[in-house]
């Protein structure tokens, strides 16, 4: 009977030390789940200004997959949602871009190149979203369009027109975009228009060979300008009248159908035609690069 409780109790033990050792295991596989680093990190901005950040990672090695079966991915991706979740979904398999799910798949994160969706019960929650490139620095505003298919940042203060469209190439030939003009308070003071100055976005649907021509007058030549490492048609066009002057500088992108290209336009007046130290030369060389940074935000979706 003695040794009948001996064995018992040490066989109590033995489960003891086991459990702990199991419980001490699974923590630490747990905290190397959590601490492991992100292969990437990607922000979207979705409609109705929701938004999403997504922290992907790699699995463990995948096991060798049984004869006609497709192999499982084994990566994951932790969400947070503008509503306030937090989410950690393992990936499935997919037949088409990225998709990762909880355990009963009531809820589906997709991701195919640069856009992204989530499905709660069949439903999508949050639709059109876009990846955001990383603010430089003084680019604090974001813009998608998830039907146009493409995410831009720009500065604060920028107007958005999202009903614009370029009508300088006459009746019937209306380049369609959204529109973002510089605010009033940079041109104030001096010989630069707030009213139309600006960046756009526009697309040419139905195209074939992409270039910086097609938004442009006829006659206009374009050249091949890599800046980076995104390869541009690029053209420029001039205008003057009553004082006034126009500069346009087209950046087409090859190989977009739509044909997807931004246009910067510069609105001045003539420095001299006003009285001496009434409004001073607006400063060209700020506003591009401004408008360089706003361009090379410029994120496109499949």
């Amino acid at each position: 009977m003695k040794f009948k409780k001996t064995v018992l109790k040490l066989f109590a033990i033995a489960l003891i030390l086991a459990g702990g050792f199991w419980l001490f295991t699974g923590l630490k596989e747990k905290a190397a789940l959590t601490s492991k680093t992100p292969i990437s990190r990607v922000s979207y901005l979705c409609k109705g200004q929701k938004t999403i950040e997504a922290a992907y990672y790699t699995g463990p090695p995948a096991p060798t997959p049984k004869p006609g079966e497709p192999p499982r991915p084994t990566g994951s991706v932790a969400l947070k949602l503008s509503d306030g979740r937090s989410l950690e979904l393992l990936q499935t398999i997919s037949a088409s871009g990225i998709r990762y799910a909880n355990q009963n798949e009531s809820l589906i994160f997709w991701s195919k190149g640069n856009g992204a969706f989530i499905l709660e019960n069949n439903r999508q929650t949050f639709m059109g979203c876009i990846a955001l490139s990383p603010d430089p620095g003084n680019l604090p505003q974001a813009y998608a369009d998830g039907t146009e298919g493409f995410s831009v940042r720009y500065p604060a203060g920028y107007k958005i027109n999202t009903d614009y469209r370029y009508q300088e190439l006459g009746p019937g030939e209306e380049i369609g975009g959204v529109k973002f003009t510089i605010p009033q308070s940079t041109a104030t003071g001096t010989n630069l228009s707030g009213y139309d100055t600006g960046v756009s976005v526009e697309e040419i649907p139905n195209t074939k060979d992409c270039q910086a021509t097609f938004f442009v007058y006829p006659g206009a030549k374009a050249e091949t300008v890599t800046d980076g490492g995104t390869q541009y048609s690029v053209a420029t066009s001039t205008g003057a009248g009553a004082g006034n002057f126009y500069e346009e500088k087209i950046w087409a992108i090859p190989g977009t159908n739509p044909c997807v290209a931004v246009r910067y336009l510069i609105h001045s007046t003539n420095i001299y035609n006003y009285p001496p130290g009434a409004v001073k030369e607006f400063d060209r060389t700020s506003l591009l690069n401004q408008f360089d940074e706003i361009r090379r935000s410029l994120i496109l979706a499949p």
